[in-house]
């Protein structure tokens, strides 16, 4: 099989040289014999793994697709344009696509799969949201059956460890995130880690294979974990909880309205996500039927994914050669419950002026909203004081109209670090929604 490989970046290279040092090992286990066709980069200077003939570049990557002996396409160049165009311009053409490319399958993936479909072939991503963790597959196929009730994880590895290395460590923000970039796990510019955005595009694949969800990845909620502090970390870890950033999909109130969105979370240190460290990955499904299930893994790195692109273009031959093709999820119009309109439990932390009143004036806020206080602690800092609370489960949006009046409160000098918090005493570890 002739595969146009576009993208020679981490993860290309590193499936580059898998299809080149491994050809007879692949083609021993699976019968199937790759060759490379040719490899579309924009840089035709840069220095490449010693092990790809250079005879293989080419700077010309719609006449790549568009060579009629190529069989299979792997898209590795990110973003939506050129991609889009370029997956389209193989997919009509009957050709199998292979991406590992989260922005295109989270904005244009129902349409790309419709061509696909139409045309017969594959368009293939596992490598779209975890890495090497294969989530995909298994919600397409192993659980095509079971009514899944929620999907929340870890998928972003950059600002996992920095949030690993806030609480194991003691480091704040900034000085996590300068580490997590001199060791490569961190990007020169990484606010769409930070802010949430590549976890929202994963968030929003998630939901279209668990629940048929037509989300765009642009319009899942999201908050980042710039707002973090030290001392967050520190009470999180006093209280018996750590903070994860978690992309959620879940069905709210059973359905059939579906939530999305990503955000920074305060989880029970019991629960098996609190115990994903460093650049990990992991995905915590509940089924009506099957329960909980984990899955864990390297969520990023050349390698590691450039595996789970092996695993999709395998199936994707043998799929070809056999006539058939793998199913589409089925997408349909949701109604996706605004995060206002949920349920949880709240960290809400306080810098105010210590003097006598202020407790009262706060409690008064909490309580003209309906959000009741179930644990409260304070520290003094000379002439202020720093007020932490826990709260029971309330709506969303009285909390933020409580967050409101705070703000308008003249001893309240900053509204800091607001944090859902998963119930302690939830065995399924689901926020309450």
């Amino acid at each position: 099989m002739l595969v146009a490989l576009l993208g020679c970046g981490n993860v290309g290279a590193a499936l580059a040289s898998l299809l080149v040092e491994r050809s007879h090992e692949i083609e021993t286990r699976t019968g199937l014999r790759f060759e490379l066709a040719g490899i579309a980069v924009l840089d035709l200077t840069r220095p490449r793994p010693a092990a790809l003939d250079p005879a293989l570049f080419t700077g010309d990557a719609k006449g790549l697709v568009e060579r009629p002996d190529v069989d299979v396409v792997v898209e590795l160049i990110g973003g939506l344009d050129p991609a889009r165009t370029l997956v389209e311009s193989a997919l009509r053409a009957g050709k199998p696509v292979v991406t590992g490319n989260k922005v295109l399958v989270a904005q244009s993936g129902a349409e790309l799969a419709e061509v696909a479909t139409a045309n017969g072939v594959d368009l293939l991503y596992e490598a779209a949201v975890a890495g090497a963790v294969p989530v995909i597959r298994p919600l397409r196929e192993s659980l095509a059956g079971e009514r899944v009730l929620r999907v929340m994880g870890i998928v972003n590895g950059t600002t996992n460890y920095i949030l690993s290395r806030m609480a194991d460590d003691g480091m704040d923000y900034a000085e996590a995130l300068a580490e997590a970039q001199a060791l490569g796990l961190a990007e020169r510019d990484p606010s769409a880690d930070v802010s949430g955005d590549d976890a929202a595009a994963k968030a929003a694949i998630l939901a279209a294979l668990a629940f048929g969800s037509d989300v765009l990845g642009t319009t899942v909620e999201r908050e980042g974990i710039t707002a973090i502090r030290a001392v967050d970390v520190a009470y999180a870890t006093r209280l018996g909880y750590v903070i994860k950033l978690l992309a959620v999909a879940e069905l709210v109130d059973g359905g059939p309205d579906v939530s999305v969105r990503v955000h920074p979370a305060m989880l029970p240190a019991t629960h098996p996500l609190a115990a994903v460290r460093g650049p990990f990955n992991a995905i915590f499904l509940e089924g009506e039927a099957a329960g909980e299930l984990m899955l864990y893994g390297r969520g990023a790195g050349g390698p590691p994914t450039a595996s789970a692109v092996l695993g999709d273009l395998i199936d994707a031959a043998r799929n070809l050669r056999s006539g058939a093709h793998a199913p589409a999820p089925h997408r349909a119009a949701t109604v996706v419950r605004p995060s206002a309109d949920l349920r949880s439990a709240f960290y809400i932390s306080l810098d105010v002026v210590d003097r006598s009143g202020v407790l009262a004036a706060v409690a008064t806020a909490f309580g003209a909203h309906d959000v009741s206080i179930r644990v409260m602690e304070q520290d003094g800092l000379g002439g202020e004081a720093r007020l932490v609370f826990l709260t029971h489960t309330a709506r969303e949006g009285d909390v933020r109209a409580t967050l409101d009046e705070l703000r308008g409160i003249d001893t309240v000098e900053r509204v800091g670090t607001v944090l859902r918090v998963v119930e302690a005493d939830d065995s399924t570890g689901e926020p309450a929604t």
